[in-house]
């Protein structure tokens, strides 16, 4: 834990990133097999999925502008948490494709926002405290894994269905932990006086949104697909839970090394070297589902493909949007890369695993980090590669 970042605030963000990511670890690898055992087909699943995405492109900024506008991003936190809540009791009523279109369109409106705020909120402190955000952040890589593990091996001994009950229990967890959130002051910023759109139209914030969209793509296919098309070449939800339990136990440790990596490298040399393992990875997953040697091999390069690229895209981010556009900047970031990046992995990964089937469904989504590789190879330009003293405005 770093020495000058209270404890007490280190415990407090590492518990509520813990229980987030336990719900998305919870979430992302068995949602997907759930929709299956109500009968959707692929394409339909691709859609349902992908509505958290589309999500992601509009609703985040219109709380990130609120969170900028009232300096209390904590009280916009517990209110999105709490619609989140509300809105996932519904899915035990909903049945058949159109109302549960409807009930995961409202939800996703909200959950798809507290965590933009939650970064937001997290950076904001850490820059009062000089303490580092994978040091956070890997504490909600953890949650994932335990809730990944112990789904995975319950679903298979309870069904399906004990999903939902573990998610509710889960969300009103996250719900009562936004109590425990302090809010951060903000401190006024030389590029304060910049529209956000002056920020946003500059050629490496561009560089920077696209690649990363490129790169979530990708993932888009992966998160919603990976657990069917393992499923479907017979592997148990425990054996499921496993590997992506080996992806994120990576991570967790590519977050803790961050610190090291990024005074050594600098973050666009960081940025290019997950790309190319995205490709690799990628690869392997479409050529060898049936091989648990490479498969396992390709988890490990989720440390590459989400940790480093992540967290350095991150903190490229808040270089460029700081000050008054901070929460804003997180939400543009979550809206362009995890909202249309992940929304074409989704909904494109849902049909080409329908009518190509998931070996090259997966090798096809290898293009994307490459064309990522490109953008950002081209056109992010850092003044400097210590992750702290890049500008924007020069």
């Amino acid at each position: 834990m770093p020495s000058n970042l209270h404890s007490a605030l280190h415990s407090r963000l590492s518990r509520f990133y813990f229980i987030y990511y336990f719900f998305v670890g919870a979430f992302v690898p068995y949602w997907g097999l759930y929709l299956k055992s109500e009968q959707f087909s692929p394409a339909d699943i691709g859609i349902l999925m992908s509505l958290f995405q589309i999500s992601r492109i509009f609703a985040p900024n219109f709380w990130g502008w609120l969170a900028d506008h009232t300096g209390k991003r904590a009280q916009w936190i517990k209110l999105t948490a709490f619609l989140g809540l509300c809105g996932f009791t519904a899915v035990f009523w909903a049945h058949g494709f159109y109302w549960l279109f409807f009930v995961m369109a409202a939800l996703s409106l909200f959950t798809s926002s507290t965590l933009p705020l939650a970064e937001s909120l997290t950076l904001a402190h850490l820059a009062t405290t000089n303490g580092h955000y994978s040091r956070i952040r890997m504490w909600g890589s953890l949650g994932f894994i335990v809730a990944a593990v112990i789904l995975g091996y319950l679903i298979d001994f309870t069904g399906i269905r004990s999903l939902l009950w573990f998610l509710l229990v889960v969300q009103m967890t996250l719900f009562a932990l936004t109590y425990t959130l302090p809010d951060a002051k903000v401190e006024p910023h030389a590029h304060d006086h910049f529209s956000i759109w002056q920020v946003i139209k500059q050629p490496n914030v561009l560089a920077l949104l696209i690649g990363c969209a490129l790169m979530v793509t990708a993932h888009g296919v992966l998160y919603n697909f990976y657990s069917i098309y393992l499923s479907e070449h017979g592997y148990s939800k425990g054996m499921i839970g496993l590997l992506w339990a080996v992806g994120v136990i990576c991570e967790i440790g590519i977050f803790m090394l961050m610190p090291k990596l990024m005074a050594r490298y600098s973050l666009k040399t960081i940025l290019l070297i997950s790309l190319v393992l995205a490709v690799l990875r990628f690869t392997m997953i479409g050529l060898a589902v049936d091989n648990i040697g490479l498969l396992v091999l390709a988890q490990t390069l989720h440390a590459a493909t989400f940790g480093s690229f992540h967290a350095a895209s991150v903190e490229v981010i808040t270089q460029f949007f700081n000050g008054r556009h901070q929460a804003k900047g997180q939400a543009i970031y979550n809206s362009v890369a995890y909202g249309i990046g992940g929304t074409i992995g989704g909904v494109a990964g849902g049909y080409a695993l329908q009518y190509l089937g998931g070996e090259k469904t997966f090798m096809l989504a290898a293009i994307f980090p490459l064309l990522g590789l490109l953008v950002i190879g081209l056109g992010l330009k850092l003044t400097r590669n210590q992750h702290g003293s890049q500008g924007m405005f020069r």
